[in-house]
């Protein structure tokens, strides 16, 4: 059964434990990188859930940090059939669209996200992370019989995105590694071999200020993780511990222009273009606000995969 693994700060520096019912238990040892986590880390966090004698520490004394420390971060864009379709996208046509974002702009479960003062355009999307737990040093290509070789964990992520930068400036990676643009966590959700293939049964939900704002199924995916694996390890090499951001469902702030109004902007001078595009978002009452309270999960129905619950505030 999967475990839960958590990274924290009780007033000293950074520690590993494992979530079971009553608290955490700390995992003895140091865990310097996500390899020592995700291989010695994991056996000891599996023995200790069994011990009936192992100390907890009550969550609510200590302070929850993202638990992918060495990170970086690879992204799909545009990945739920939901999301193309509000975007004017034909999921049948669509291409893996690849990007990364900053490690800088990782940021725990319950921290702030703090909007760059020139951003109008601030939008979410939550997102199912996966944990790489094999390195990738060449091409290779994963299947779904073998896709458990190369999740080390899934984890809960919300890719924050500045839509004035990203689109009107033509800037992803800008528009998506403001420091805070990546709240990653509570935990680590560890699963067994066999449930890895249950990633098509994770629910992805996100509200703002307690209204729904997104809910779908992981199966809405276009380009499914071995696929995306595969095409990647063309591109780049690997570490354990690295992180993948696989999508966001439909339901994000952004909405373009219908196909005839694109068109007939299309005629307009860029910069002109890219003003009205602007302008017209900052109508919609979507986009996030100083003050909006973002809470977002993702878990299967029965609660076997449990990434855990994120609650953030936009400052």
């Amino acid at each position: 059964m999967s475990i839960r693994l958590i990274r924290y700060t009780a007033g000293e520096g950074p520690a590993w434990g494992v979530i079971r019912p009553g608290g955490i238990v700390p995992l003895p040892g140091d865990y310097p990188t996500a390899d020592d986590v995700l291989g010695e880390g994991v056996k000891r966090a599996r023995s200790l859930v069994a011990d009936p004698d192992a100390i907890t520490v009550d969550p609510a004394t200590v302070t929850v940090l993202h638990p992918v420390p060495d990170a970086r971060i690879y992204c799909q864009g545009a990945n739920y059939r939901s999301h193309m379709i509000e975007s004017g996208m034909d999921p049948d046509r669509a291409f893996n669209m690849l990007f990364t974002k900053s490690t800088a702009s990782l940021t725990g479960p319950d921290g702030d996200i703090v909007t760059p003062p020139h951003v109008r355009l601030l939008d979410y999307e939550v997102e199912l992370g996966i944990v790489i737990g094999k390195a990738i040093t060449g091409p290779v290509t994963v299947t779904d019989a073998d896709l458990a070789d190369y999740v080390g964990a899934f984890v809960l992520a919300n890719d924050i995105s500045a839509r004035d930068v990203q689109l009107a400036q033509g800037q992803w990676y800008k528009g998506k590694s403001y420091r805070t643009f990546c709240p990653v966590g509570p935990y680590l959700c560890v699963p067994d071999r066999e449930e890895v293939s249950r990633w098509r049964e994770l629910r992805l939900t996100l509200s703002v200020n307690g209204h729904q704002r997104q809910d779908a199924l992981a199966a809405d995916m276009v380009f499914q993780p071995a696929a995306t694996l595969t095409e990647l390890s063309r591109l780049e090499d690997f570490q354990v511990g690295d992180l993948l951001l696989t999508g966001t469902p439909g339901g994000v702030a952004l909405r373009p222009p219908g196909a005839v109004v694109q068109r007939i902007v299309g005629l307009l001078p860029e910069a002109r273009k890219w003003e009205l595009f602007v302008r017209g978002q900052a109508r919609r009452a979507a986009y996030l606000k100083p003050g909006d309270r973002i809470t977002a999960s993702i878990r299967t129905a029965d609660g076997v995969l449990d990434l855990g619950t994120q609650h953030n505030t936009v400052r």
